[in-house]
């Protein structure tokens, strides 16, 4: 096991250092940079000046000796300053990172409590009312559009009833009711969007096991149905769906750009979104690499489930 994790940690990094000069690269090559931004809201720069600034901030040199000059300093825990928010990037990004994980782990976790239940008793009952039911809501919950269900909850709850803030977030030191009140019309609306697409892959998983010989075996042996459904079922049908789930794992502090803005959340969706259109480099950059970080340990916890939820897989074992 230590000479797998050390192995996967070797290729992380290696897939980092990559991803890092892609990113790089990819922002280099954007149309427009912080000078052209400053000559835009300073009329009475001179291209003299500007030619200065270019020079002053090294933007006049290759891409590649740019990236080497930031790798260099990155090593050093130096990932520069934000031009939008005029803060060194790690003191901008933090607060985001943390509102995220505030919001999207309890939309995950509320998604993932809902969604394998509702999809092991509707593969169960197959073919029944609850079985249609559970599709329904679940088509109905990957068609309706993010922004539209968000608009649709802020209308009814802030607008109509009054009962919840239409966007926003907690001040500092509020109260924990006052945390969730803000919290709940974008982790509603996050995971109304995600709860279909889970159970229907919990569903079609517990579907496929059902069917193994195993759990006829079971049923022969006498095994009650809860048994045979939650213990020998339900272990093997989070094998594909714990895949699922760490893809989702980078995505979503990355890509729920929609219902941030919509709320006015300040979490990494929307400062990623920021920080390309703004050009901010360091910001980007690094909120990228983040992003691309946690798709890398969500791939490495997925590996080491599959493990626990599998004996018959055994990490690091060669053929």
């Amino acid at each position: 096991m230590s000479g797998y994790l050390f192995s996967r940690i070797i290729q992380s990094l290696l897939v980092l250092l990559v991803m890092s000069f892609v990113i790089y690269s990819l922002i280099g090559l954007m149309p427009g940079d912080p000078i052209d931004l400053m000559i835009s809201a300073d009329p009475y720069m001179t291209p003299a000046d500007a030619a200065h600034l270019r020079s002053l901030y090294g933007l006049d040199l290759p891409v590649y000796e740019r990236y080497w000059n930031w790798f260099v300093a990155a090593l050093g825990g130096d990932f520069g300053y934000s031009r939008l928010y005029n803060q060194p990037v790690a003191q901008v990004l933090l607060p985001a990172l943390a509102n995220s994980i505030q919001l999207l782990v309890l939309a995950l976790l509320i998604s993932i409590s809902v969604a394998v239940p509702a999809g092991v008793l509707a593969a169960y009952k197959q073919r029944s009312i609850l079985d249609y039911s559970v599709n329904l809501f679940a088509f109905a919950g990957i068609s309706i559009p993010q922004f539209w269900l968000g608009l649709m909850l802020i209308m009814l709850f802030a607008v109509v009833l009054g009962w919840l803030p239409a966007g926003g977030i907690a001040s500092d030191g509020a109260s924990i009711g006052e945390q969730l009140r803000y919290l709940a019309l974008p982790a509603i609306t996050l995971t109304m969007t995600s709860i279909g697409s889970h159970a229907r892959y919990v569903r079609s998983a517990m579907l496929e096991v059902l069917r193994q010989d195993y759990i006829r075996t079971a049923r022969a042996k006498g095994a009650s149905a809860t048994r045979v459904i939650w213990r020998h079922g339900l272990k093997n049908a989070l094998i594909p769906f714990v895949t699922v789930l760490a893809l989702d794992f980078g995505f979503l502090f990355s890509g729920a750009l929609i219902v941030e803005t919509i709320f006015a959340w300040p979490g990494m969706g929307r400062l990623i979104f920021d920080a390309i259109m703004g050009n901010d480099y360091n910001l980007a950059l690094l909120a990228l690499m983040l992003a691309t970080t946690l798709v890398l340990t969500g791939n490495l916890l997925a590996d080491l489930c599959y493990a626990w939820l599998d004996p018959r897989i055994k990490l690091g074992d060669r053929p």
